[in-house]
């Protein structure tokens, strides 16, 4: 045993040597990149304190945020047939499923929860674009559906928060098959009379965007967030045509009548909570007092329905007010 080799020198090293620093206690804004501090970061709910750029949130950090309390129960999903195209590019898709699976947590790219919001009971379904760009295949339709018939089976109405890239391309005609799929899961919710509300988020393209994601009754918008089908460098060379400043924003597609509301993130669940009481109880702000059949008529006087003639007459105007008898 060298003394020297085993003791002393992990003892100098241990003095010397410099403590270690996890990586991920300051972010770069993708906007600004201005270097925020973790917990500066959280506090403001993911959206930089310098640009207000919103950044991508995963599930489990953005239900809290949503559900009275921050609590929430998350169903189970039905399970799927894995890689029903046995489809290989530079990888399998088995191993892009596993690692994205043991990267987040979870099966797929859909959390769906129920919980209340506002005291009113809510079933929510949040995308994870971690997980393989949120895109949308098979286990993506039934999550949705899912969530439908939970929402239809409760009474309750349905969120929907997409982010997404759109189809996974891995899953062939079968994630195109998808689009009618969600679009059916929706056409069960508004047949029940609930509402149905997408909260639009960055990215939502493809795939999504042309089937469930634009067919809320309300349709709310992060600032910031990208919205559309086809990229825009896409659209540009088949219209070869410069597209606006702003194009695909969730501003500009609120100006031109695509998006109801824009909001910044801690605005959200307010948002969210306003909207939902106007649709789940459409009742006066204040008590109704009826007025009875004994109670006298008010002997205030009243005004004249006649109608108010004016001349002009020269450079000035005189009215000939006619008063009720």
């Amino acid at each position: 045993m060298n003394w020297l080799t085993n003791f002393v020198r992990p003892k100098i090293r241990a003095l010397v040597a410099k403590p270690e620093t996890p990586d991920n206690l300051w972010h770069k804004c993708p906007n600004c990149e201005a270097m925020i501090f973790h917990r500066d970061l959280e506090a403001n709910l993911n959206v930089c304190q310098h640009c207000g750029h919103h950044m991508r949130v995963a599930p489990d950090k953005r239900l809290p945020m949503l559900f009275d309390e921050g609590e929430y129960k998350t169903i189970e999903l039905p399970k799927v047939t894995v890689d029903p195209l046995k489809f290989r590019d530079s990888k399998r898709y088995t191993d892009r499923l596993r690692e994205a699976q043991s990267k987040s947590g979870r099966n797929d790219a859909v959390v769906v929860a129920h919980g209340e919001m506002g005291g009113m009971n809510v079933v929510v379904a949040a995308f994870d674009f971690g997980f393989m760009g949120g895109s949308m295949g098979m286990a993506v339709g039934d999550a949705l559906l899912a969530a439908a018939r939970l929402a239809v089976l409760q009474q309750a109405p349905l969120i929907v928060i997409p982010a997404s890239g759109g189809a996974r391309m891995q899953e062939g005609i079968l994630s195109l098959m998808q689009m009618p799929r969600t679009t059916i899961a929706v056409d069960m919710v508004k047949e029940a009379g609930l509402p149905y509300i997408v909260v639009l988020t960055d990215p939502t393209t493809g795939g999504v965007t042309a089937s469930f994601a634009m067919l809320g009754d309300i349709h709310v918008a992060e600032k910031g967030a990208l919205i559309g089908f086809a990229g825009a460098k896409v659209i540009e060379g088949t219209i070869r045509e410069t597209l606006p400043e702003g194009f695909q924003r969730a501003e500009y597609l609120m100006d031109h009548g695509m998006v109801d509301i824009v909001v910044h993130r801690k605005d959200l669940r307010g948002t969210l909570i306003r909207v939902l009481d106007l649709l789940r109880r459409p009742m006066p702000a204040a008590e109704v007092v009826d007025l009875h059949e004994d109670e006298e008529p008010s002997k205030e006087p009243v005004a004249s329905k006649e109608p108010v003639t004016s001349k002009a007459r020269g450079n000035g105007e005189s009215a000939d007010l006619r008063a009720a008898d």
